[in-house]
């Protein structure tokens, strides 16, 4: 969501369209060490988070999941990119393999668990940092409090901020109705979960547990399905959830500067369906302004536009994402 009013910087900003086509190098499923955890790395008493670093490059990339993803949703970039560098993902707390983390999981646990992550690990800095959309304001907050640790940010379509005070108030209060059944639903799978019932769940909660992705093989999809049905899932999910909903509300800061650090915006199709024309409207110009800011906050900031993608670019345009890392990657 982004307005593009006053900002005539973008102009200068280096624009590349990249089509999305599979490759043959790239796995089309996910490979089955996915379906264990990596290395446990602990970062507090008795709470150790799931880290899986592939290559052996000079430079060390983290990839940093969206909301409601582990590590897993990198498959195809870490293949791509191993050949060039170290590079790692990791479960978010809650996620995957990962321990449960103290709630609330809004952004600065988030933070604060990547920052423990990264000093735990021993990760060489300066990092590539790539976030993909939650991941991204996570990675921009981190590069806030370390920017000598970070060599460069790759945010992989990151979602429209600020979008509240340009839609409509009757959308807004549908939208509030909407969280809280969301939240009365959350809270019931969770009920479900604590029961250890989830697993033949039936109704409405047999919705809770989705049908696994094409990507997944059977043997992760297995293993995702595992800690899913677990409480910690749940209460770590409608946490996050919760505290999204304070992130994307505010506009992302005009004044937010990364100074000469790289700024790498990949955006996909800005297409927004289902919805009225004035909630539409206000989406499109909260996104166009959330990418045109991220872009300003770098003197070395580009845009990249990834042609025929969903969100998703890390999984439907791996080698775009892997081409925006490895040009930084290269930077002197």
């Amino acid at each position: 969501m982004k307005s593009i009013a006053g900002f005539a910087f973008l102009a200068a900003t280096s624009l590349q369209v990249y089509a999305a086509q599979a490759a043959p190098d790239v796995p089309q499923q996910t490979p089955d060490r996915y379906a264990i955890a990596g290395e446990r790395v602990v970062i507090a008493p008795g709470r150790a988070l799931s880290l899986r670093c592939v290559g052996d490059g000079p430079q060390t990339v983290l990839l940093e999941a969206g909301g409601n993803a582990d590590s897993a949703t990198w498959f195809r970039v870490q293949s791509l990119l191993s050949p060039q560098a170290r590079v790692c993902a990791y479960d978010r707390a809650g996620y995957g393999f990962s321990d449960e983390g103290p709630l609330p999981r809004d952004l600065d646990a988030d933070v604060a668990d990547l920052a423990a992550l990264v000093s735990a690990a021993k990760l060489q800095t300066p990092l590539v940092l790539v976030g993909h959309s939650l991941g991204s304001n996570i990675v921009r907050g981190y590069a806030r409090q370390h920017p000598q640790a970070v060599r460069a940010l790759v945010l992989v379509d990151p979602p429209e901020q600020g979008a509240d005070a340009l839609l409509p108030q009757a959308w807004k209060a549908q939208g509030e109705g909407g969280r809280t059944q969301r939240n009365a639903f959350l809270d019931a799978c969770l009920k479900a979960a604590e029961a250890g019932a989830l697993d033949k769940a039936e109704g409405p909660l047999s919705s809770c547990l989705r049908a696994p992705p094409p990507w997944q093989s059977a043997t992760v999809a297995a293993a995702t399905r595992a800690y899913k049905l677990k409480p910690a899932y749940w209460r770590t999910l409608r946490s996050e959830l919760d505290a999204n909903t304070a992130i994307f509300a505010a506009p992302v800061p005009a004044d937010e500067s990364h100074g000469v650090t790289p700024v790498v915006v990949l955006a996909a199709p800005a297409a927004v369906e289902g919805v009225p024309e004035d909630v539409a409207k206000a989406l499109a110009e909260a996104r166009e302004q959330t990418r045109t800011r991220l872009v300003a906050s770098s003197r070395n900031g580009r845009r990249i536009d990834v042609a025929d993608t969903s969100h998703e670019i890390q999984l439907d345009a791996p080698q775009a994402v892997a081409k925006a890392v490895g040009e930084v990657l290269a930077r002197p």
